[in-house]
């Protein structure tokens, strides 16, 4: 077995080693079956730094509760700044652990990693043609919520964190809305940097089967086509085999089609709440990891460790090519989304695209269960092999044509600075200004039964009117010929699935805030009548074919009011102007 040789002379190689013992981590001296704490984990990375002086620890912000949050910036020039390290020309990679703090392999294995770049030098070279931003832990309050029984899915460690902050966000669905005190400290971190590649860390949920590493990449039309074609011609292929070549079964990240493995597997673009869908709207490629919970935590670690290694490789390989894709993708999005292109928004796996995938499975039978009162599902740990249906095709469901720029009143300023933290410039009128503009009407809202991640989410139809506005002065004016322009539209087109709107920020302006009395409207609505017979012919003609209508008197009523000048002109009327 390559997995036993690779695991064996590993530790070997820890113990031959002639260094510190403060460079063993918890996991290791554990035998393998613990994780260190916040203040342990913190330390170490410390000792990386003091240690060598191609590292540079930083505080990117304060939890919540107080902590801070690190990164550890690793670079051969000494680039710990993002302007030094543009000047070096080299790529920059940012390794995310601990988004989901009960799901820490990428802690342990950066941990043992860096040891050996730092420390021993073995893999020194990884820094001849990279940069590395490796974040210990994403959420730090998380990860001191410590104990045995956070993952009931989960086979290992002892103890670990949990998956949401202390707030109880969880922030792997906050990229975009960046409700969380820890994710606006990550996108301020995330866009002065502006790595090239970035790489996060988790642990599946879901059904069992051999595979310990499984994997996401962006690939399809949500990622600018140059990149696109360097992920799915060279990237894939060799960061495959490189995992495959140190022991570990890998196979992308998927979905049983309708929950059954002899209909197939499904691959899916992500949204861009989520971290591989955040970076392809900012034209950067991303990789998740996702090991499998119930591989034991150790092959967990070093198959996520083989992972991040492949994915180091493939950049120290391939750095001036990515540095050159990755810019020409910002300059390809503003040419062509300011010139009359759509802008997809919206996908789907288009269900019809198959080919064959032999699955490495582990068999199940099933069984009446006296529990829950259905059949349950009992793995018997016998492993197979299977040809099945595998859909990896993703088909465009909506699309938008983006404005030229987006008019935001100054009394949101708090959305205002969320954009800014997405990297993206805003101007503020220093004096009234006209524009031509879109003004978008709401219909039909439906608000979600539940709440997600403490919003009330909505749905709606929309109507567009062409009209001249005069913004007054200190009105914000987001313009789009900006790199982050796919993010741009993402935030502010209502019918993004990540939009402000879609999120509840502007769900007071689907309230109606005035009201009429009966009897004052009866009086008002006579005297609408009288100024304007069109109108009673209007309402004489929806009373005869509209019954429902006919039989509510307050629907009568609210025609006229509807009507009045006394209507709310801003009741469900989106408050941000497009600009044509």
């Amino acid at each position: 077995m390559k997995y036993t040789i690779y695991i064996a002379l590993l530790s070997i190689s820890i113990y031959a080693q002639n260094f510190d013992k403060k460079f063993l981590t918890k996991f290791e001296t554990s035998n393998y079956f613990e994780t260190a704490r916040y203040d342990e984990s913190i330390q170490y990375f410390k000792n990386l730094a003091e240690a060598s002086p191609y590292a540079k620890l930083i505080s990117f912000g304060k939890s919540p509760q107080g902590r801070d949050m690190w990164v550890l910036v690793v670079s051969k020039d000494q680039a710990f700044t993002p302007d030094d390290a543009r000047k070096t020309g080299k790529p920059v990679m940012m390794i995310n652990n601990g988004i989901h703090s009960g799901e820490i392999e990428g802690k342990d294995a950066s941990m043992i990693l860096l040891r050996e770049i730092l420390i021993t030098k073995e893999k020194e070279k990884y820094l001849d043609n990279a940069i590395l931003l490796v974040i210990p832990i994403f959420s730090v309050d998380a990860h001191e919520r410590f104990r045995a029984y956070n993952r009931i899915n989960q086979n290992g460690p002892t103890e670990m964190g949990w998956r949401v902050t202390s707030q109880n966000f969880n922030l792997n669905r906050d990229w975009m809305k960046a409700d969380a005190l820890e994710m606006r400290n990550m996108l301020r971190l995330y866009n002065e940097w502006l790595p090239e590649f970035f790489i996060d860390d988790h642990t599946t949920d879901g059904a069992d089967y051999q595979y310990t590493v499984t994997y996401g990449v962006e690939k399809y039309t949500n990622l600018e086509v140059g990149l696109r074609n360097l992920v799915k011609q060279k990237f894939i292929p060799f960061w495959e085999n490189k995992v495959v070549e140190q022991g570990f079964l890998v196979a992308p990240y998927v979905y049983l089609k309708n929950d059954s493995l002899e209909q197939g597997i499904s691959e899916w673009a992500s949204g861009p709440r989520l971290s591989t869908g955040y970076m392809a709207l900012q034209n950067r490629i991303s990789l998740l990891i996702e090991t499998h919970m119930i591989k034991p935590y150790k092959d967990r670690v070093f198959g996520t460790k083989a992972g991040i290694e492949a994915a180091i490789q493939f950049v120290n390989n391939n750095a001036d090519e990515l540095v050159k894709l990755s810019r020409q993708a910002d300059v390809n999005s503003i040419k062509e989304y300011t010139s009359g292109k759509y802008l997809p928004i919206a996908f789907i796996n288009d269900g019809k695209t198959k080919n064959i995938f032999n699955w490495k499975g582990i068999k199940f039978k099933k069984e009446f269960s006296e529990i829950s009162g259905r059949e349950k599902i009992v793995y018997t740990g016998e492993k197979f092999e299977q040809e099945i249906p595998y859909y990896n095709e993703v088909m465009i469901t909506d699309s938008v044509l983006p404005a030229k720029g987006y008019l935001i009143p100054e009394q949101f300023k708090e959305i205002v600075d969320i954009i800014k933290l997405h990297g993206i410039n805003v101007e503020q009128l220093k004096e009234d200004k006209e524009f031509n503009v879109q003004k978008i009407k709401f219909f039909n809202p439906k608000f979600s039964q539940f709440s997600n991640e403490s919003r009330q989410r909505i749905d709606f139809g929309y109507a567009t009117e062409s009209i001249k506005y005069n913004a007054p002065a200190g009105t914000y004016y987001v313009a789009v010929n900006q790199r982050t322009i796919r993010v741009i539209v993402n935030l502010l087109e209502p019918k993004a699935s990540d939009s402000f709107v879609k999120w509840g920020f502007f769900n007071n302006f689907f309230e109606q805030k005035e009201y009429f009395e009966d009897y004052v409207m009866e009086k008002e609505a006579l005297k609408m009548i009288e100024k304007n017979p069109e109108l009673k012919v209007e309402f004489e003609k929806k009373l005869n074919e509209d019954e429902a209508f006919r039989k509510n008197p307050y629907a009568r009523l609210n025609f006229f009011y509807e009507r009045s000048p006394y209507y709310d002109e801003q009741y469900m009327v989106y408050p941000i102007m497009k600009v044509e």
